[in-house]
């Protein structure tokens, strides 16, 4: 008997054949989404076809007697499976789609334990080579033909697995012609490619998994949960009174969107203004459409971690359901935890322990309800490494809702736009842009293939002009703003008001401006400071008092804050001061200014400050977009302030901005000649450098460089580092986390110390390392913050001196 894994528990083995097909079955049946059900199984099928040798065998026994004595994954058992298919459908056949099949699932299988993800076909910078075909075509595989032999006696005969490869072959032909034409773009092989490859990844590892906690694989019953929550959904919106007009027009805004539900799977948008209630009414028309048309879940992408949890609380709340809605938030892990997690996986015991420490990771995104960022989302598709890519196949027959829409990272636009395409021809998914500043992603090089009639809202110009409550008045000077002049303007404001709310574009501005106003100790006025600086328990703690301060407070409010209160944050100030940036960032603004029609319309003041208070060196998008918004009010100076924030000046606004990044919109890569949406699928720079290298290159059908996408492609430009802060109960998580956890607390635990992260940069962490401010936990996996080094007012202090020792537990 050829064996795949021991359990850890009992010593049990689970057959290697059962293994294989197993995986080939749970493979098979998500590949079937898209119709590549045979091409699926047999990548399951063959995935670890090189255990069959007596090398891995002996390896196995060895370890379990004594794991010391061998060293994790040094036996390779992923390359004969890609070698074997090279063999039949690549050398011995002239068929294009036999070598598209060799190579689709060919590469998937080589990959499935790879650091660096799926292989490049061919490599566009250093050494000229084909990672692919160095494995498959020029690796000796060790016992080779007694693998082969062996897997046709045991799993199916030879005669047999031909019928299979001839079926899949024509399975996936199926795919790539309509009506004898094909309708594959080169780039679409690249996300083929990551389809099968996730399909492989979750069989495999769903499957062993299952083998050692000795149960049974079970599928989500998600359209029953989708069929209960669209009942309470419908139950709670019945409850709404539409006592003012703007909630009149909230509920017939949702009412469209529920109707518009009808419609086929598409791209489509949804220009509800803000603070019009969107993430209820696109709530409304995913769970409808789903139901509809069949699709297992709905994927809620918002731009920033601090909003995930207020939405999911709030779906949470209404949806009664605590158990199935997943929140899918930042890594907490560093790089080298991953690398822990990929290299055990020889090593049951200490798999299964890290696993349990990255439980609330959700790896293969199964849940029917699922909220996550821009940033997760993406990384699924481009990112290295085997756990993000993992989730893609749950990306197909999917409702995807892009909340704030226009925070798609610059140079990932074409990325998204081609990803979003796919999995709207291939993988039956609908997305909707869901923000009321739409950026013009239909009208970039590589256009977003959004639905005509595609507007969710009827008569958007009408709902623009009922939907108006505030004023925006251009305060913006030829000679800009001093930090002494904007606050004398911040206290003349609160002679007639109640509470102002300022935004500017920079930490260090806000930080200025509110140490300024406090030293002026200002009689009965209130300061409130907010940056990401702070803990999301730190920050919602404050705008939790703050909401309540605007409600009753007998003191005058100023709150200082970064634009991070712009990002679905639901609180209303009588006055905003914007300092100026593009205008889709000026109408999030205006969303926090009378929020609900609570008076007449209210003013929201412009303002461009001196670059000695907010220096925009080091944000270019930023800038770029100020820039933009000043030409435009200096070209429009009579233009009424209704119509600055119109959907037609955003149009014009993004086109311009669109136009100024062109050369940034194919993700080009620093210091290199790469750009690497060229990588996906066209591939002619790597092609051009194999050739200049070899003189001619090897027949492929595929030429994309998966690998270096994914050794390139970062969503933040500059890469964090998630540090634990010591604020009110992060103490005692601290203390947890030194100490010794049970592998069964790790779950909770960490899902505790969410809230308690702070993300900061390289230069930021090297300035709290040379002051000893931080320290590691878990062996170095975490990194936790000194007392002294987080402040009350302001959140993580870089320049705060540690005390010596002292680690606040």
């Amino acid at each position: 008997m050829y064996i795949a894994h021991v359990r850890k528990s009992d010593g049990e083995k689970q057959r290697l054949k059962d293994h294989l097909l197993e995986c080939a079955v749970l493979s098979g049946d998500w590949g079937a989404k898209i119709g590549l059900r045979k091409v699926s199984y047999i990548a399951g099928l063959l995935h670890d076809l090189g255990k069959y040798s007596n090398e891995f065998q002996e390896y196995l026994r060895k370890a379990v007697v004594d794991p010391k004595s061998v060293t994790r994954g040094s036996v390779d058992h992923s390359t004969a499976g890609g070698k074997l298919l090279f063999d039949y459908c690549h050398k011995n056949s002239r068929d294009p789609f036999s070598y598209i099949f060799a190579e689709l699932v060919g590469n998937a299988i080589i990959s499935h334990h790879s650091s660096r993800g799926l292989q490049d076909f061919f490599t566009p910078e250093g050494e000229a080579t084909s990672d692919y075909l160095r494995r498959v075509a020029e690796i000796e595989v060790v016992d080779y033909e007694q693998i082969k032999l062996r897997f046709f006696e045991e799993v199916m005969s030879e005669e047999q697995f031909q019928q299979l490869l001839s079926e899949a072959i024509e399975e996936l032909k199926g795919v790539y012609q309509s009506n004898g034409k094909s309708r594959i773009k080169q780039n679409d092989t690249f996300f083929l490619l990551k389809f099968i490859y996730s399909c492989l990844l979750d069989a495999d590892r769903t499957n062993t998994m299952l083998f050692e906690e000795n149960e049974k694989f079970k599928k989500h019953e998600n359209d029953e949960l989708l069929q209960s929550y669209s009942q309470s959904l419908e139950e709670y919106i019945s409850t709404f009174t539409a006592d003012t007009p703007i909630n009149q027009l909230r509920g017939r805004m949702s009412d469209q969107c529920k109707a518009f539900s009808e419609r086929e799977t598409g791209i489509y948008t949804l220009s509800i203004p803000t603070g019009g209630g969107k993430t209820l009414a696109s709530f409304r028309f995913a769970l409808n459409h789903a139901i509809k048309h069949g699709k297992e879940r709905i994927i809620y992408v918002v731009p920033f971690t601090t909003i995930i949890e207020q939405n999911a609380a709030t779906v949470r709340e209404i949806l009664k359901d605590e158990e199935n809605i997943l929140e899918h938030h930042s890594n907490v892990f560093t790089d080298q935890e991953e690398t822990k997690v990929r290299k055990s996986e020889e090593s049951e015991a200490e798999k299964e322990a890290l696993e349990q420490k990255q439980a609330l990771m959700k790896d293969n995104w199964e849940s029917p309800v699922i909220f996550t960022t821009m940033v997760q989302f993406l990384n699924t598709i481009y990112s290295r490494g085997t756990r993000n890519p993992r989730r893609f196949h749950n990306l197909t027959n999917a409702v995807i809702i892009f909340d704030e829409a226009q925070g798609v990272p610059t140079n990932c636009t074409h990325l998204f736009n081609e990803s979003l395409n796919f999995l709207k021809k291939f993988g039956g998914t609908t997305s909707v842009l869901c923000t009321a500043t739409q950026p013009s992603l239909e009208n970039v090089g590589r256009a977003l293939t959004k639905d005509s009639d595609g507007e969710m809202v009827l008569d958007l110009s009408e709902v623009e002009s009922k939907f108006k409550r505030v004023e925006v008045i251009d305060r913006t000077t030829d000679e800009p703003w001093k930090l002494e002049a904007l606050a004398d303007f911040s206290q003349d404001i609160l002679v007639e008001k109640e509470n102002l709310l300022i935004i500017l574009n920079t930490k260090k501005a806000v930080r200025s401006l509110y140490q300024y106003l406090e030293e002026q100790q200002l009689e009965d006025v209130e300061l409130y400071h907010l940056s990401t600086s702070m803990c999301a328990k730190h920050r919602k703690d404050l705008l939790d008092e703050l909401r309540e301060k605007l409600k009753n407070s007998e003191t005058k409010l100023i709150c200082i804050t970064t634009q991070l209160i712009e990002a679905g944050v639901d609180i209303s100030f009588q006055t905003v001061i914007r300092s100026v940036a593009g205008l889709d960032s000026i109408a999030q603004a205006a969303g926090r200014c009378n929020r609900h029609g609570e008076t007449k319309q209210q003013p929201v003041y412009l303002v461009n400050l001196s670059a000695d208070l907010e220096n925009l060196t080091h944000l270019p998008e930023i800038k770029q977009g100020q820039t933009i918004t000043l030409d435009i009010l200096k070209e429009n100076s009579e233009l009424d302030q209704e119509g600055l924030l119109s959907h037609d000046v955003q149009k014009r606004y993004f086109d311009r901005y669109y136009d100024c990044f062109k050369h940034e919109l194919n993700y080009p890569v620093k210091k290199t000649s790469l750009e690497l949406f060229g990588l996906l699928g066209e591939g002619a720079n790597a092609l051009e450098h194999y050739k200049r290298t070899h003189g001619s290159a090897p027949i492929l059908a595929l030429r994309s460089s998966p690998k270096t996408v994914g050794k390139y492609f970062q969503v933040i430009d500059s890469p964090t580092t998630s540090v634990l802060v010591p604020y009110k109960d992060g103490n005692e998580l601290i203390a947890d986390l030194n100490g010794e956890l049970r592998p069964e607390e790790y779950a909770p635990t960490l899902k505790k110390a969410q809230q308690y992260m702070v993300n900061i940069f390289q230069h930021e962490l090297m300035e709290l390392q040379a002051s000893s401010g931080i320290y590691p936990l878990l062996n170095g996996d975490i990194l936790a913050l000194t007392n002294n080094a987080y402040d009350l007012k302001f959140g993580i202090d870089i320049e705060a001196e540690a005390v010596s020792g002292y680690l606040g537990f």
